[in-house]
């Protein structure tokens, strides 16, 4: 018998978890909640969570510094629940490792959809990551170490990684000399194709540039390639 999926349901309403929570089950999932960050953390911690629902408007650490804190920690798909619907919130929440947004309110039917197409997502993403037992991986002076997902610079320096920025740098460094068109990054990156609107892989290139120290007029690392994509031109070394 196939094993039943589990969703983590993360939002300091009551009433919306027991909502959703009921819900997700009649549909065939088991459904875990959490009232705030630190709930989230234990559940994700003592059991496997298959994908997480997670509110952007949390007392204390808000969904965005959770996103972050569980996407440094661990792969599990997130689904942003927010009553804002801004383009620049949506943005932070994928720069951040989301990998779906939802706006409240919505119809309870929409989220199941969208946690049937993260999950299905996730299953067939291929980020065509090399052997697992490659401990550090040294490109143009810098060392990348991919237990502890920090980065060292030329001069020694440690330099931390949100884990949206190890993600993208690891997909390049999976890819060097290829260039990478912005739907392919979104695909390698969110398992989904790209919205012709969105400018979260932009967003992610600039900021990695700027932990790489690049000059964002003429970088050398993750070059530009006009009208195609981004391109890792520099030699990759994979130490075990």
């Amino acid at each position: 018998m196939e094993r039943q999926e589990t969703i983590l349901i993360v939002d300091d309403d009551s009433e919306i978890r027991r909502l959703l929570s009921d819900y997700l089950t009649q549909s065939g999932y088991v459904a875990k909640v959490a009232a705030d960050g630190r709930d989230l953390l234990k559940v994700i911690e003592r059991s496997a969570v298959n994908l997480i629902v997670l509110d952007l408007m949390m007392p204390g650490k808000d969904g965005l510094m959770l996103c972050r804190e569980v996407r440094a920690r661990s792969d599990v798909p997130i689904i942003m629940l927010t009553s804002r619907g801004e383009l620049v919130d949506r943005i932070i929440g994928l720069e951040m490792g989301a990998d779906d947004y939802l706006p409240k309110p919505f119809d309870p039917r929409e989220l199941l959809v969208r946690v049937q197409a993260v999950l299905r997502r996730a299953k067939g993403r291929s980020i065509d990551v090399r052997d697992d037992s490659v401990q550090s991986i040294e490109f143009a002076g810098w060392q990348l170490d991919t237990v502890a997902r920090h980065l060292t610079s030329p001069d020694g320096v440690l330099i931390a990684l949100s884990g949206a920025e190890y993600q993208l740098l690891r997909v390049f460094l999976d890819h060097p000399s290829r260039i990478l068109t912005r739907d392919r990054l979104t695909t390698l990156l969110m398992g989904k194709e790209a919205d012709p609107f969105e400018r979260a892989v932009d967003v992610r290139v600039s900021r990695l540039r700027q932990r790489l120290l690049e000059d964002a007029r003429e970088p050398q690392i993750i070059k530009t390639v006009r009208s195609e994509g981004y391109l890792l031109a520099v030699t990759v070394k994979y130490c075990p």
